[in-house]
Formats: C-alpha cells, sequence, structure tokens
C-alpha cells in the first residue's frame, strides 16, 4: 500500500523525478517499479534497462546531485523482476527539478502517498535548516542567474571573475549552486534602493523619484550618481579668491552609502530609502545594530559585519579600504561644520541623517545683515546683475540669483536682504513662496 515513504508504479515514467525529489526533501522513501497501485506485481521485461534510465533521470533531473542519497537495485517479487529505488533524505534540501529551479514548480514534498509542490514557506525552511542563518550563503531560491554587470565592474577594476573565484567568493556553494549573495550580485535581484526628491524641507512635495534594481553594484553605481546631480556646488569669495564648497562632502556620502548597501538586512524585502531634502539628505537602512554591538561602539569603529562575504567583494574591488572605518571618515567630512551628521537607531532600522553645508534657514540668515549695518553707496556689481535680472524678468527668486550669481544660499540670501533694505527691491509673498521685484 502506497504511503508517505513507499510509492508504486507499475513501469517507469519520467514522472518518477517527483517523486525521488519529494522522498529526498522529505523522510526518505522507495519506489517499487513493476508494481501496480493495488500493490500487484506485474514485473518489469527489461530490468538492467530499467535501472539505467533510472540512474541517468536521477543524475540528470534532480538538483543539487542527489546520486549520493539513492541506491537502486532489481529484485524478485513473486516470480517477477522489479526495480527497488531506495532514496534517502538528502542533507542539501531543498532538491529540485533541474529545469524548474527553487521554486514550488521545481521543489516536491511527500504528503501522504502524494508528492506535492512545497510552498514557498517550506522551500526557505529547508534553505535555513540545512544552509544555517547566513543569509549570504544559503542557496538562492532563483538559479537562473546572470551576472553581466559584475563581470563588467570587476574588469574594470582588473579583478578575476571565473568561476574558481565565484566559489572562492561564496557566490556559488558547496553543492554547486548559486548562493543568495551571488543573487544580490546578479541582474535577477529584486531588494532595491529607492531615491527621492523633495521641495523644502518636507515630504510634502516631490520633484524627482527614482528606483534602483538589479546587481548591487549597478544600484551603488547609479545611487551615487543621481545624489551627486543633487550635490550642487556653492561659489564664494574670500577676498580675491574663490572658494567652491559642495553641499555635502563627498567621501561622506561614499561612505553613508556603501554602509548601506553592505550592512542592509537582505532577509528583509524592504528596500534602503534615500530622501534629498533642500537641508539634508536622510538614508534609511533595514537592519539595526548586530547584537551586542552599542552606538557607543560603532561610533569609536567597532565594525560586526552583517554581510560579511558581501563586505569581503567590496574589499576586493577596493570600494572599501578597512572594515570600521565608515563612521570615522563621515564624522572627519565634518570636523569643523557648524552642523553635524545625525545617526538614529531602532531595532530593525537604522538612520543617517547627513545635513546640507550650505544651507542657512531664512530666519537666521535675517539677522546677517542688520539694517543699521547696511551702507548707503550704490549697488554692487552683484547687487547691479540683479537688478539687470529684473529688466527681463518681472520677480525673481532667491534660488535665480543663486544660479545667475553661482553663489551659495547664504550669499544670495544675504545680498537679497541689502536690497530691501535699502529700498531697491520689495518682496512678494512670503515664506517658501516669497519672490523679489524692483521697488
Amino acid at each position: 500500500m502506497e504511503s508517505l515513504t513507499v510509492e508504486y508504479k507499475r513501469e517507469y515514467i519520467d514522472d518518477i523525478k517527483y517523486t525521488v525529489v519529494a522522498f529526498a526533501n522529505t523522510e526518505g522513501g522507495k519506489i517499487y517499479i513493476g508494481i501496480d497501485d493495488a500493490g500487484q506485481t506485474v514485473g518489469v521485461a527489461d530490468a538492467d534497462a530499467v535501472m539505467l534510465r533510472v540512474n541517468n533521470m536521477i543524475r540528470d533531473a534532480v538538483l543539487p546531485d542527489v546520486t549520493v542519497f539513492t541506491r537502486c537495485e532489481s529484485a524478485v517479487s513473486d516470480g517477477k523482476n522489479i526495480i527497488i529505488v531506495t532514496v534517502y533524505r538528502g542533507s542539501a534540501r531543498p532538491y529540485y527539478l533541474a529545469g524548474k529551479g527553487v521554486r514550488p514548480e521545481g521543489v516536491y514534498v511527500r504528503q501522504g502517498s502524494a508528492s506535492v509542490p512545497a510552498s514557498e514557506t517550506a522551500i526557505l525552511q529547508m534553505i535555513k535548516e540545512t544552509g544555517g542563518d547566513r543569509y549570504e550563503e544559503a542557496r538562492s531560491l532563483q538559479q537562473k542567474l546572470t551576472f553581466v554587470y559584475t563581470k563588467a565592474y570587476f574588469a574594470k577594476k582588473r579583478v578575476k571573475f571565473g568561476s574558481n573565484q565565484m566559489r572562492s567568493l561564496h557566490l556559488i556553494g558547496e553543492d554547486g549552486t548559486f548562493t543568495n549573495l551571488a543573487w544580490l550580485m546578479s541582474e535577477q535581484c529584486l531588494h532595491t534602493i529607492k531615491l527621492a526628491v523633495f521641495e523644502g524641507s518636507t515630504k510634502s512635495v516631490f520633484r524627482d523619484r527614482l528606483e534602483l534594481r538589479g546587481s548591487l553594484l549597478s544600484q551603488l553605481e547609479d545611487a551615487y550618481a543621481y545624489i551627486d546631480r543633487y550635490n550642487r556646488t556653492r561659489s564664494d569669495f574670500a577676498g580675491l579668491e574663490r572658494v567652491d564648497k559642495r553641499d555635502y562632502p563627498g567621501a561622506a556620502l561614499r561612505e553613508v552609502l556603501l554602509n548601506a548597501v553592505v550592512h542592509r538586512d537582505y532577509a528583509v524585502s524592504a528596500s534602503t530609502l534615500i530622501s534629498i531634502f533642500d537641508d539634508r539628505i536622510e538614508f534609511v537602512n533595514i537592519g539595526g545594530l548586530m547584537r551586542g554591538i552599542t552606538y557607543d561602539d560603532i561610533m569609536l569603529g567597532v565594525s560586526v559585519l552583517r554581510n560579511q562575504h558581501l563586505a569581503n567583494i567590496f574589499y576586493r574591488l577596493h570600494l572599501i579600504e578597512a572594515y570600521g572605518t565608515g563612521m570615522l571618515k563621515i564624522r572627519e567630512s565634518y570636523a569643523d561644520a557648524p552642523v553635524q551628521p545625525k545617526i538614529e537607531i531602532s531595532d530593525h532600522a537604522f538612520k543617517i541623517t547627513l545635513p546640507n553645508l550650505n544651507y542657512v534657514r531664512d530666519d537666521i540668515a535675517s539677522l546677517a545683515v542688520p539694517a543699521a549695518a547696511v551702507p548707503s553707496a550704490g549697488p554692487s556689481a552683484r547687487q547691479r546683475r540683479v537688478l539687470q535680472m529684473l529688466e527681463n524678468q518681472a520677480e525673481i527668486t532667491r534660488k535665480d540669483v543663486e544660479s545667475e550669481l553661482k553663489v551659495s544660499q547664504a550669499t544670495a540670501i544675504i545680498i537679497l536682504r541689502e536690497m530691501l533694505a535699502q529700498g531697491w527691491l520689495k518682496k512678494a509673498g512670503a515664506g517658501k513662496a516669497v519672490k523679489y521685484r524692483r521697488s
């Protein structure tokens, strides 16, 4: 009688592979070829030929290699030849059909006397049981992976990326299948980075947004390029010397972005969020501090890697110079700044806020030029250019002045305040909607 561990087959058919996979993924079992569903022996005509077909099928149709957990032998029942295929519970579960992959349509388990597709939850549980708790080393659910971008990036860095390197980097596991780390480095990776640009200092109005997916290397480069578009260079003058300063230190942006990619908890399906405001950039990442690590530890440079193999890849590609230096470099980038990066940590998330070094609030800037300190001479060269702007248009904004004069936000505010105090300009509107006209 058929059961959880017994299956009868009147003759060899290709569907036997489903039962082999199911037995290997569950409690093991025996397949009797030459016995019908009622348990009656009908025999096989050519036992050697059937055993050859069974062995070839097990070798070619099932992954990972399950041959070491199977045995195929002939026997005699009621005077007739039958084949007994013994399948033991495998140690590299989940086993799956080579043409289907590690998905419910490719992974089967035994339920009663039937072989049925495994649920995704059951598949993940098998991966966890056989691969341990390390997400990177577990077998990827997706095995049809491509590495076009990653190969090109390795070539650009003059680092080899062949099958031997993929094994040493843990993209290919001991069972010969792709790991989750390989999935993260492939075009098929579904984890994303979401970027958004907002008007002003709140999330009320979107100016632009972008979602990146695919290889983590491509996401990293594309995210940095996107942020860099909004990292403006402000110019000011110290005497006769022109001084250029970017809104955000490049070193700080680089380190925060690398930390977000390397230290993220990829076992959770949630995007890394990067929000760009006028006065700051916020990076929100899934994955709080590793167990045993405190806020004070990371500020001192202590580093415990959640994704050790991913970090090793970045180290080989010279994206990371040394472990534990990221936070120190971020702090050094803001060493002499009046505003400092802010770090917020919850049980499951990590948020870093980088302040815009060129941003000055209107209410602070308004104190920079008291009315009594404004000289009574004629307009300066910059002020004349502002007045020329108003010959061609009825009104202008502070950002128009920044763009035209190539000056920082703070400098533009001071120029406009001086011109208001002298009576050369007048305001129209208030707050963020304020504009300036000729008096």
